[in-house]
């Protein structure tokens, strides 16, 4: 058996891009037959792919190594690792916090009039993964799927001020980009707000993304209590005065505490 020609049609001799996407496709497909077979040795998987036993090692070395596979050494077989677990929880997350949070979202906008949107931490930033406007006739603008800064927005603060000292020390050690005049740049500043936010169970951003945007945002908890995503209102600067906040508050943490509950957690 022979391996397959590196490049060709799909895109050139090895180390350019079509090698790498031919590369990505035979590392998918490997875990697809681990999947499939539950365990199977190097033999195995290199006939499916129709490649060299040395390139399907390579592969699974690569697997292994980022914990997507686990070696069975005294049978010499493969089978997925922990890390899949991982990328599958994580994954299921942002699916069952989307259709949990859905009727909850539709009922705080028709409630307020203002938009509702989920976020979950992804890296370095907030991922709105719902959202729903409000019936108002001026609603901001569509968030979905896009990434926003954990720095600027409410639902950035709200997630990061619960997450470990660790990961909030990434963030402020990095250099922190001024959007507007009114955007926390000094880390020092934002370790202060951000120990604020834990302590009185929501955050708040006054026109630090954008320019006549204001967010209140409050933390979603999963079934062991730790915090799995952000619930926000956002609305236009001039329907959210410091007179209507306190009620815009209220609903929405009320609104993070049921989804919150419909996540498994015990309020």
């Amino acid at each position: 058996m022979t391996d397959r020609v590196e490049g060709g049609a799909a895109g050139g001799p090895a180390g350019r891009p079509g090698s790498a996407v031919q590369s990505v496709d035979r590392a998918v497909t490997v875990l697809e037959i681990l999947a499939r077979r539950g365990e199977t040795g190097v033999a195995g998987i290199a006939e499916e792919l129709g490649v060299h036993k040395s390139t399907a090692f390579r592969l699974l070395g690569v697997l292994e190594n980022r914990g997507l596979v686990g070696q069975e050494p005294e049978r010499g077989t493969y089978f997925l690792g922990a890390g899949v677990l991982r990328l599958a929880g994580a994954a299921v997350v942002r699916l069952d916090i989307s259709q949990e949070g859905a009727v909850v979202c539709r009922r705080l906008a028709e409630e307020l009039g203002e938009t509702v949107n989920i976020a979950v931490l992804e890296g370095d930033a907030a991922v709105n993964v719902m959202q729903v406007r409000g019936p108002a006739s001026v609603t901001a603008q569509n968030w979905l799927g896009r990434r926003t800064p954990l720095h600027a927005t409410s639902s950035g603060k709200a997630l990061l001020a619960h997450q470990p000292a660790a990961a909030q020390q990434a963030v402020l050690a990095r250099k922190l980009p001024r959007l507007t005049e009114r955007t926390l740049t000094s880390a020092a500043a934002l370790r202060r707000e951000l120990a604020e936010v834990a302590e009185r169970g929501f955050a708040v951003a006054v026109e630090e993304l954008e320019r006549g945007l204001r967010a209140v945002a409050a933390p979603v908890r999963g079934r062991d209590g730790s915090v799995i995503g952000a619930l926000s209102v956002s609305v236009p600067a001039y329907r959210l005065d410091d007179e209507r906040l306190p009620e815009v508050v209220k609903a929405t943490v009320s609104a993070a505490e049921e989804l919150s509950r419909r996540m498994g957690h015990a309020c």
